[in-house]
């Protein structure tokens, strides 16, 4: 039986993709850097901020790299005219997962004050019971984040579904050997997920309790 859903955060809860690609390319143009594509700020989604802005911009130094995701936790902060709401649903589903018995958690590549104030300004906080960022671990695809959720609220791999929109989520779900469901409508496609056999794969978000109830747990 699950017992605990982890959720990562962006592309997955909150549709922030808009402001992080805008974050993103204006950091790298304030360090007179190659501004990267919005493709391929869609596909570090879900990475820790160093290691994304390292993949991004593969010839800076790492003083550059430093200084680009200085920026960047800056002017996304900034960012108020480029808004980032919850998915259609989220506040209601998080509320019907916890009222039905499920504990709820956070593993994300966001910051702790990033995490937090997030949290706090969608008002959903009181969901969840723990929560582990990026600079807290070794940071997705490894396990760690995972690991110590599941350490913290005493859980098995085996009563644990991870929800995420990128193959991060995915492959770090795999190494904790928990579930994984796979949220097709964030930054990563489809055909992309799909190839890491998700137990679950969600179109929309609250369609997630329906696939949690028809999971086949003997797999």
């Amino acid at each position: 039986m699950i017992r605990l859903v982890v959720f990562d955060w962006d592309g997955t809860l909150m549709d922030s993709e808009a402001r992080i690609v805008t974050a993103m390319q204006q950091a790298f143009l304030a360090q007179g850097a190659t501004v990267p594509s919005r493709c391929d700020i869609r596909d570090i989604i879900g990475l820790d901020l160093d290691r994304a802005a390292a993949l991004l911009g593969p010839d800076l130094e790492p003083d550059r790299i430093a200084a680009v995701a200085h920026d960047y936790r800056r002017l996304y902060a900034r960012l108020h005219s480029i808004p980032t709401p919850l998915f259609e649903g989220a506040q209601t589903l998080l509320r019907q997962l916890a009222e039905s018995g499920f504990m709820l958690a956070v593993a994300t590549g966001k910051s702790r004050r990033g995490l937090d104030r997030a949290m706090e300004e969608s008002g959903v906080a009181e969901f969840f019971v723990s929560t582990r960022c990026g600079e807290e671990a070794a940071p997705k695809p490894d396990p760690a984040m995972l690991r110590d959720i599941l350490l913290d609220l005493d859980t098995a791999p085996y009563e644990t579904l991870m929800v995420g929109d990128t193959e991060y989520d995915l492959v770090m779900a795999a190494a904790a050997q928990t579930y994984a469901a796979a949220a097709t409508y964030g930054a990563h496609s489809r055909q992309r997920l799909m190839r890491l056999q998700p137990a679950i794969v969600i179109d929309v978000l609250t369609d997630l309790p329906t696939a949690i109830a028809q999971l086949d747990l003997t797999k």
